[in-house]
């Protein structure tokens, strides 16, 4: 079974817990994962299904080819490509809803792409303290210092931690609760905060289900609520169902009926013959 999902961020919040307890949360939208693709073992030498996500305004005459191949008229925004354990894959043009895969309490890895930041010094970019800022240094607060030595190695290091472009790295936050799951929206709540900015594509991964899960503030009270009316809409369907199975008898009744009077009627006119 297919473990991960492509999102999009949507915002960060707060939000409280049966217990009291106050958490911060993103809120991530998780549409229908279009299957692109489904490669297996006769054929791949190894199984995987690719997934689309979004919607690309100019997309090549490629990548809508390979869309339209599967059955989609739109071409993906995002085309991420996800191992598989066991051959249980979905079908090429279908789609995968959020609730088929992930569930309240289950853990989550999240990845994507952190905020860039630019270039940027040793003081932010590695947390340097900086140099002295007394007995006459006026220009050293936040210079990297020395990065090396002289004649030997004549060189500096390789992976020297220097000043250069900070962020827009691929980050992985692990060990992440999801805490609801809306199929209406298809959205998700996952406990703490994920990389990236707002519109940011995320790419969710399930790795286990947390024993001593705790629901949100109010959540039992709406699944409840949402238990109860499907109990009596289930209760209002067997009822119709009851009342339509005499009528059903009735008109299997009565079509016996008919059929014994033509029956009898037949036989009268060959006897007056």
């Amino acid at each position: 079974m297919i473990q991960t999902l492509i999102g999009r961020k949507i915002d960060q919040t707060q939000k409280f817990l049966e217990n009291g307890k106050r958490i911060p949360v993103t809120q991530i939208s998780v549409a229908d994962n279009a299957v692109l693709q489904v490669k297996t073992l006769e054929k791949d030498a190894y199984t995987a299904v690719q997934l689309g996500f979004g919607t690309k305004k100019k997309p090549t005459k490629a990548m809508s080819g390979h869309n339209k191949k599967a059955g989609f008229e739109k071409t993906s925004a995002l085309i991420k490509e996800v191992r598989l354990a066991d051959a249980d894959a979905p079908t090429a043009g279908e789609y995968i809803t959020v609730d088929a895969v992930f569930k309240p309490g289950d853990i989550v890895s999240v990845s994507g792409t952190s905020k860039g930041k630019g270039f940027a010094g040793v003081v932010k970019r590695h947390n340097f303290r900086g140099g002295p800022k007394t007995h006459g240094q006026s220009d050293r607060h936040r210079a990297p210092g020395s990065i090396g030595q002289t004649t030997t190695p004549g060189r500096v290091y390789r992976g020297k931690r220097m000043a250069g472009r900070m962020g827009s790295d691929t980050v992985t936050i692990p060990n992440l609760t999801v805490i609801t799951v809306d199929a209406e929206t298809k959205s998700l709540l996952v406990s703490g905060l994920v990389p990236g900015s707002k519109e940011t594509y995320l790419v969710i991964t399930k790795t286990g289900e947390r024993k001593h899960f705790v629901a949100l503030l109010g959540e039992k009270a709406k699944r409840e609520a949402l238990e109860a009316k499907k109990a009596e809409e289930r209760a209002a369907k067997e009822a119709s169902e009851k009342e339509e199975e005499p009528k059903a008898e009735e008109s299997v009744k009565e079509v016996s009926e008919k059929k014994e009077k033509i029956e009898e009627s037949s036989v009268a006119t060959e006897k007056a013959k």
